[in-house]
């Protein structure tokens, strides 16, 4: 894709763009993404941070440990998930992304945190824990 990976807040007041190719794309079933995003399941595209740039004073931030989770402030909208411990790595939410219908999800992560009742036969890899290995190599 040679146009820039493109999205935003439900209101407009906070805007993104990445100028290089998502590193992973992936489903999340853990509790904590859950209760951030209000869904059953969470979808993310990632990319390195230092190829995207958000505009918008709006944007504000929820840390939890090495966690932060970044929201617009004026509707609400959850936008993105960056964790310490996998280094300068920014996940947006795939609802966010202008055209999401270009970001297919490749793996499946937290499975043994997956609600009984959501059923996803596509035959990608599923992880108990984490998709993104942490620099050391764990997936903690």
């Amino acid at each position: 894709m040679s146009d820039p990976h493109t999205g935003g807040c439900r209101c407009g007041a906070v805007r993104f763009s990445a100028r290089a190719e998502p590193h992973h794309v992936s489903y999340c079933h853990c509790a904590d993404c859950r209760r951030a995003t209000g869904a059953p399941l969470a979808a993310f595209v990632g990319f390195m941070a230092d190829e995207v740039s958000v505009d918008g004073g709006e944007l504000r931030r929820f840390e939890n440990g090495p966690v932060t989770r970044s929201f617009c402030g004026v509707c609400g909208s959850p936008i993105s998930y960056a964790d310490a411990r996998i280094g300068e790595r920014i996940y947006f939410l795939l609802g966010v992304m202008d055209q999401p219908a270009l970001y297919r999800p490749t793996q499946h992560a937290h499975v043994r945190e997956q609600l009984p009742f959501v059923h996803m036969p596509d035959g990608l890899p599923r992880h108990v824990k984490t998709s993104v290995p942490r620099p050391d190599g764990t997936t903690e």
